[in-house]
């Protein structure tokens, strides 16, 4: 089988996962949603006061086993770290706040699009833009540095924080929340949630799927490996609501489940979301997946992306289905300051180094 076809089986599979998840008892149009798992997450740990989205997702649980499996049985889990850590806290913290103000990650984002949402589709529009505005840093050289080996114990944080996440889940301790209605309270049930999640992460490790990596692959050297499992998880997705939530699916802009009509907020929230993943290497699913590797800078990633859900929802930043509050709007266009100065700033420095290096070669 070529490897197109592989990537695309495995692409299918995940979206195939996310409809069943959604007939068991997760949001409809959220089978699966990285920054809305990690939200919740963050309300379920007492970080934001918004009482609807409070869960310990099984399935970011199972993304991180699943993750720390593959990796560990083909001998390429490895404690790394080291690569401007407090730039990549930075850049999460606002790719969070892009896709709590378009209401998805950018898995959501293609999960909304399979089940009717002509929305995503501004999102899709908004995510590809963004990319490709990040792929124009990549060109003039942007990078934010080699990272290298570090303390074992390092690379097991993330994995331990996992089990940590699953105790809580199955003992319930009093200062963990759950949502008794809204999206938190959608939920399949655990064991199946875990499973699920312990497959998809087996899956991602693999396959290296990476929406971030998909487009930008199209875009910068015209590669199509990574975009067939994107396609995969669409019509599989499609196929399995159309079979398993046929009474959900609705082809339109208006009356989307947890989603809203303001067409140029979903597309700059995306646009944020898709230069924050190219200047962070990955999106927020590949992030996870590599954080359970042992890559330090991904776990890094991780905790702002929770760190950036909580003060999402404690300053108002995060959208509803009524719209984009004001502070999201006004977070999503600081963001584009700082994202876009981080960028100039790296390049000016990287383009510094390279100087001093040819002065130094010259000189010798």
């Amino acid at each position: 089988m070529g490897s197109n076809k592989k990537i695309f089986i495995c692409g299918g599979i995940i979206g195939l996962i996310a409809a069943i998840l959604m007939k068991f008892g997760n949001p409809a149009n959220m089978g699966i949603c990285i920054a809305c798992f990690y939200r919740d997450i963050a309300g379920a740990l007492g970080l934001h006061g918004t009482e609807t989205v409070r869960y310990i997702r099984p399935e970011i649980i199972g993304f991180i086993f699943g993750g720390f499996i593959a990796a560990s049985l083909k001998g390429e889990f490895r404690s790394r770290g080291g690569s401007s850590p407090i730039i990549r806290f930075i850049l999460s913290v606002f790719l969070m706040f892009g896709t709590l103000v378009f209401l998805g990650c950018p898995l959501r984002m293609i999960l909304r699009l399979a089940n009717g949402d002509l929305n995503a589709l501004i999102g899709l529009i908004g995510y590809v833009f963004g990319i490709f505005i990040g792929i124009q840093f990549i060109k003039k050289g942007y990078s934010l540095g080699r990272s290298f080996n570090q303390t074992k114990i390092s690379g097991y944080v993330i994995p331990i924080f996992a089990i940590i996440l699953l105790i809580f889940l199955i003992v319930k301790p009093s200062f963990i929340s759950f949502s008794t209605e809204g999206p938190g309270s959608m939920r399949a049930p655990i064991i199946l949630s875990l499973i699920l999640g312990i497959i998809v992460g087996l899956i991602l490790q693999r396959s290296r799927i990476c929406t971030a990596g998909g487009f930008r692959d199209v875009l910068l050297i015209k590669d199509y490996h990574f975009l067939w499992g994107i396609i995969g998880i669409f019509i599989f997705n499609l196929v399995g609501n159309l079979i398993l939530n046929f009474d959900t699916f609705h082809i339109g802009f208006a009356n989307q489940p947890i989603a809203h009509t303001e067409s140029l907020w979903n597309f700059l929230g995306m646009s944020l979301v898709g230069i924050c993943s190219i200047f962070l290497g990955g999106c927020p699913l590949r992030q996870t997946i590599l954080a359970s590797e042992g890559d330090t800078d991904s776990g890094i990633t991780v905790f702002g992306l929770i760190v950036g859900a909580a003060l999402a929802h404690n300053f108002q930043i995060a959208a509803s289905p009524k719209g984009v509050p004001f502070n999201g709007k006004l977070a999503v266009i600081i963001g584009f300051i700082v994202v876009l100065f981080i960028g100039y700033s790296v390049i000016k420095n990287v383009q510094g180094q390279e100087r001093v290096s040819k002065e130094v070669e010259k000189n010798a």
